[in-house]
């Protein structure tokens, strides 16, 4: 690693890194002008996956595009990538839409706030490198089941089962739309499937329009084409309302976001929150999984935006832009942001240079919602459903998955499997806990089979003349509490004749608390049995850990040497002077 690269993980984290990148590589009105072009091309896509997003929550579509307005903005000018584009995003719908069941839209603002702090701390305790350690089989297991829970959530909305509430369980969930088949709406299925078809066929034509763009197009066309022949289907204006400041209306209120306190919104119940302990302390939970899913989401999208553009991102300083833009958000009514995957690389292919593209994206949000609001409102809700099945199986890395489970080990398919069950049965938290603790046992297993201890019936060197009594062993991998008991009960037995044990440690990388204990152990039993114990080249950090714990060199008993010729003459002296 460079000097450069060194710095860059040990300094201080700022915010705003991404921009003053930007600056240092030279920005240009070309490069505007190419920024400005990415941004609208984003923004058309933003715009109905921000309704479908926060619909799927369980919100009003218009918080999905606040949040693509406002942390779209925060974040691109506080943030450590230079083309991530942050807004709500699929993977956060299992999370969010138990919290909106429980506490409301206002809880789930709080929630976002907190979590936004937690965020927020992540970055300025430097803590953005530690993604690197989530194995890929957990990621991909979690993210697979999120795609499964999504699409499942979807459903009712294809088929045009409006009267089904379904709740936090995923199998009574699937049991639910199962029994309700029979009560599908023709209509709403075949808006569905219309949609559906050109969002898979539209890609094809190579037409600089989104396919998201034009698959609610065709769906929306379709409805009102029924609506003159007297079929009516379910749309965002007749499924949403609002009041606003004396003014009320259907769909999407035509304003931009406003200020408001979090705690100002609505719980389950329809009454405003009371921000209390209790209530801080029940959401604690879900704002900490919300972070946890927000890194991890945020700092894997800027991984692979430096895969295509052959940047660097500064980890700390996204984590930070993150943490500010969702603590921002929530007081404009915008719910959980983050980076976003498929948009980000639709920026990259779009030509964006900067951070200035992400803004542009979201001020043709904000116009869509000031000036199209009423034919936003005219969007089917079965057309936003079969946008959100592409969107989940897009999520669900289907061949990925299936190439794992061929081609990974035995251990990496189970922590994979495990994952996604545990995220589809229970919730991502759990899966992902329990597929690090998983894949971390693993890892140690592996480990501890690799730190073996042999004896050596002869000395490598044949200058090295060994005196009669001794015995050479060698210990090769890492010493810790998994391998340390293992590797070090083969010296507790030795040869009635032996008075001098030579441990040949150049291959010990490293010690830990456990392995000194358990060394500290072996020259105590075999100082009992008056055998003296010699470490050979223990490099001077793992010697100076071993005088910390209280192993001293001791005449007779216990010596340190750099070499094996080193230790023959200590152990020729010890017996001379015995």
């Amino acid at each position: 690693m460079s000097r450069q690269q060194r710095s860059s993980h040990t300094a201080f984290p700022y915010p705003g890194s991404a921009l003053l990148s930007t600056w240092q590589a030279g920005y240009s009105r070309a490069r505007l002008k190419s920024d400005i072009m990415a941004g609208l091309t984003i923004g058309v896509v933003a715009v109905p996956l921000s309704m479908a997003l926060a619909i799927a929550t369980g919100v009003a579509p218009q918080h999905g595009l606040y949040t693509a307005i406002v942390a779209g903005i925060v974040i691109a000018l506080t943030g450590g990538s230079r083309f991530n584009i942050s807004g709500p995003t699929a993977a956060f719908v299992v999370i969010l839409f138990p919290i909106v069941a429980n506490y409301g839209i206002g809880g789930l603002l709080i929630a976002t706030l907190m979590a936004g702090m937690i965020l927020l701390a992540l970055g300025l305790a430097r803590l953005g490198s530690l993604i690197q350690y989530v194995p890929y089989p957990v990621v991909l297991g979690f993210t697979a089941g999120i795609g499964t829970v999504i699409a499942l959530l979807q459903l009712p909305d294809f088929f045009g089962l409006s009267d089904l509430e379904l709740g936090d369980s995923t199998v009574e969930n699937a049991w639910l739309i199962t029994r309700a088949l029979p009560d599908l709406a023709p209509a709403e299925l075949a808006i569905g499937v219309i949609t559906l078809a050109t969002l898979l066929l539209w890609p094809r034509l190579k037409t600089p329009v989104p396919a998201p763009l034009a698959g609610l197009a065709v769906g929306t066309l379709a409805a009102i084409l029924m609506a003159m022949l007297g079929v009516e289907v379910d749309t965002i204006a007749s499924r949403f309302h609002w009041t606003i400041d004396g003014q009320s209306g259907s769909g999407i209120p035509p304003l931009a976001p406003s200020f408001s306190a979090p705690w100002h919104f609505p719980g389950a119940n329809g009454e405003p929150l009371t921000l209390n302990f209790a209530l801080i302390q029940a959401l604690l939970g879900p704002a900490l999984a919300i972070s946890l899913l927000a890194a991890i989401e945020s700092l894997l999208c800027a991984v692979v935006a430096d895969g295509l553009t052959r940047t660097r991102h500064d980890p700390n300083a996204e984590l930070i832009g993150q943490g500010i833009g969702n603590i921002v958000v929530p007081f404009f009514g915008g719910i959980t942001a983050t980076a976003a995957l498929a948009r980000t690389a639709t920026n990259i292919k779009s030509g964006a240079f900067s951070p200035i593209s992400a803004v542009v994206h979201s001020l043709l949000v904000l116009l869509a919602v000031v000036a199209l609001a009423g034919i936003l409102g005219r969007v089917p809700m079965a057309a936003l459903a079969a946008l959100l099945l592409i969107i989940a199986w897009n999520m669900s890395e289907a061949k990925s998955f299936v190439h794992t489970l061929k081609s990974a080990t035995a251990s990496d398919v189970g922590v994979l499997v495990i994952c996604f069950v545990l995220t589809v049965a229970f919730d991502m938290v759990i899966a992902v806990a329990v597929g690090i603790s998983l894949a971390a046992a693993l890892f140690i297993r592996r480990m501890a089979q690799l730190t073996a201890t042999e004896r050596l019936p002869d000395p490598p060197a044949s200058s090295v003349e060994m005196p009669s009594g001794t015995a050479l062993y060698r210990i090769s991998g890492p010493l810790f509490f998994g391998a340390a008991e293992k590797a070090i009960a083969t010296l507790r037995t030795v040869d009635p004749e032996v008075k001098t044990v030579l441990l040949d440690m150049h291959a010990v990388p490293s010690l830990d608390a456990t392995a000194t204990v358990a060394l500290d152990g072996l020259r105590h039993e075999l100082a009992e049995q008056h055998i003296g114990v010699i470490f050979i080249g223990l490099p001077a950090r793992l010697r100076l850990k071993l005088k910390r714990a209280g192993i001293y060199r001791e005449v007779g008993k216990l010596a340190m040497a750099s070499s094996l010729e080193r230790a023959a003459q200590i152990a020729r002296r010890w017996q001379e002077s015995g």
